[in-house]
């Protein structure tokens, strides 16, 4: 009988590069989120050897902060400046890649805490502040109006894609409608006495697009900053 020939490793075609092993990282982490990206299974992505991967990054920390700062640095496109236009491309930009990528909202909190002048803080504080200085608003209040909008921003994007990872969890079949109906059927409950204010408003969380209420919450911020110009 003979022997089936023994499968060769799949080689890669293009040169193993840094910037090659973050994008690959941002994939993993998509698919298989925080705890799924380790060195072997990168290693077998990117049909190489894990010490080739440790010749471009030294660690699963480094390697989290570079695909962190990837997502975020493609969220930031430039928009026109001196505008609410302009603060609502770099707030939708960071909703969005939130939304689009799960494991980013941890990733954000643990880079804005522990790495203040790390890239991903600078950059996102600098997109942010750009738009607010120009829109007229005394440079005394610059870095107030700006860390509100980055604490807003990040707290409600993060807040989303917290309330959809929940939906799914309890249903992976339920939509949207479905899990208001519920949160909705569930404050109706509530004691009038102790909750009148979250009785009363239960109807509107039904009606409300998510996108359209984060940018609401973006121009109550920007009346705020623009009324003191």
């Amino acid at each position: 009988m003979t022997p089936h020939p023994r499968k060769k490793p799949e080689r890669r075609t293009e040169p193993l590069s840094r910037e090659r092993i973050v994008d690959t990282a941002v994939g993993l982490l998509d698919t298989a989120g925080e705890s799924g990206l380790t060195f072997r299974a990168l290693s077998e992505r990117l049909a190489t050897g894990p010490g080739a991967i440790y010749w471009h990054v030294a660690g699963k920390s480094e390697l989290l902060a570079a695909a962190t700062d990837r997502v975020v640095s493609r969220a930031l496109t430039e928009g026109p400046d001196g505008s609410p236009d302009g603060i609502h491309d770099v707030a939708l930009g960071l909703f969005d890649a939130i939304e689009e990528h799960p494991w980013l909202i941890g990733q954000l909190t643990t880079q804005l805490s522990h790495h203040p002048t790390g890239p991903v803080t600078t950059r996102i504080f600098e997109a942010t502040g750009r738009q607010v200085s120009a829109l007229g608003a005394p440079a005394s209040s610059w870095f107030t109006a700006t860390s509100a909008l980055m604490h807003y921003i990040l707290g409600a994007a993060g807040q989303n894609a917290a309330n959809a990872a929940r939906a799914r969890a309890l249903d992976p079949e339920a939509d949207r409608t479905a899990y208001l109906d519920t949160v909705a059927g569930a404050w109706k409950q509530l004691s009038p006495d102790d909750h009148p204010f979250t009785r009363a408003v239960a109807d509107q969380g039904l009606e409300h697009d998510d996108r359209t209420q984060f940018l609401a919450g973006i121009d109550l911020i920007i009346a705020g900053v623009t009324a003191g110009a």
